[in-house]
């Protein structure tokens, strides 16, 4: 006699072939529907890894720094403020990184230099988004970030504005990182292809300083001359001995008295004459400072001499040309 479900001793009632195969076959769909989601997960991770929307946490040992600086120098007490910031509360905003394009296995930092700097100093991983990036997207992202959100001065601006173009950039590209029109870039390059590089160096970022002040400057130091003098002055005690604020303004000043005194010795350097008539009918005096040339007449016939030179300008230039070119060929 064929054995009876065990089952049915405690059911009343056998169950059905059908039924455990539908169960068998439900917890096999249940933990194959768990394993598919976990591969759809870590697919969706990958995905979001390659477009660069997944933050990852990375030693600092395998960033090496973008390949165009755009600050030129850190402010200590920013600097001592986002630490501060990060040792107590954590990095809440990741950097950018892009693997790097020479040397597998490390990363290119394309903004965020600071926080990177802050985990190595603190010895912690750096939260990080990786994203693959060629190097006019770099270049863009590095510019439109930093200058949205690291306050870059306008030397700093036009600084990394002039790396770009001498790396072979494009001027579109630079607009771009930058966020600005034809017209400011040109003044941008204007001034820092003015103003000699020492002064540039020695000044420094100049938060406070803005497009119109250091257009100033480039007029100040446009001549050889004056660009020697700006050297000379940021090489001295005195323009060192002053706030980082306080030196534009010290160099700047000291340009226009210089620039002052240069001018008032030029006028100063004229060739003044006199002439005096036979009879003591006319005399003239004038005063010829190389731009410019004074005639003054006196005396009784000065009014009708006068009336005649003017009136007789044209042939009398008419003669000086004549005379110039003859003395020039040697005539």
């Amino acid at each position: 006699m064929a054995r009876k479900n065990l089952l049915a001793t405690v059911t009343g009632a056998e169950t059905p072939k059908a039924d455990v195969a539908a169960r068998h076959d439900y917890a096999l769909r249940g933990a194959s529907r768990s394993m598919m989601l976990s591969i759809d997960e870590m697919a969706e991770n990958a995905k979001k890894m390659l477009a660069g929307e997944t933050v990852v946490e990375l030693d600092v040992s395998v960033l090496d720094r973008s390949f165009v600086a755009d600050r030129i120098e850190d402010d200590d007490a920013d600097f001592a403020d986002l630490r501060e910031a990060i040792r107590e509360h954590g990095q809440s905003t990741p950097i950018l990184v892009r693997p790097h394009p020479q040397s597998k296995g490390r990363f290119m930092i394309v903004f965020g230099h600071r926080r990177a700097r802050v985990a190595k100093e603190l010895g912690i991983p750096v939260r990080a988004v990786i994203k693959n990036l060629e190097d006019i997207a770099h270049i863009i992202a590095q510019g439109q970030e930093n200058t949205a959100r690291a306050n870059l001065s306008f030397i700093e601006k036009a600084l990394f504005a002039k790396k770009l173009l001498d790396m072979g950039q494009r001027k579109e590209t630079i607009k771009s990182a930058l966020t600005i029109d034809d017209s400011l870039l040109s003044r941008m390059l204007s001034v820092v292809e003015t103003v000699p590089a020492p002064v540039i160096e020695a000044i420094g970022a100049a938060k406070t300083i803005g497009r119109d002040r250091w257009e100033e400057l480039k007029k100040q130091v446009k001549s050889p001359k004056a660009a020697e003098a700006a050297i000379v002055v940021v090489a001295s005690d005195e323009f060192r001995s002053k706030d980082v604020m306080e030196r534009f303004n010290f160099l700047l000043a000291q340009l226009q008295t210089l620039g002052r005194k240069a001018r008032k010795s030029a006028r100063g350097n004229i060739d003044p004459a006199s002439w005096e008539s036979e009879g003591k009918t006319v005399s003239a005096s004038y005063r010829n400072n190389g731009s410019s040339f004074n005639l003054s007449l006196k005396s009784k016939e000065a009014g009708e001499f006068g009336r005649y030179i003017s009136s007789n300008l044209d042939a009398l230039y008419r003669a000086f040309k004549e005379t110039k070119i003859i003395s020039e060929s040697g005539d």
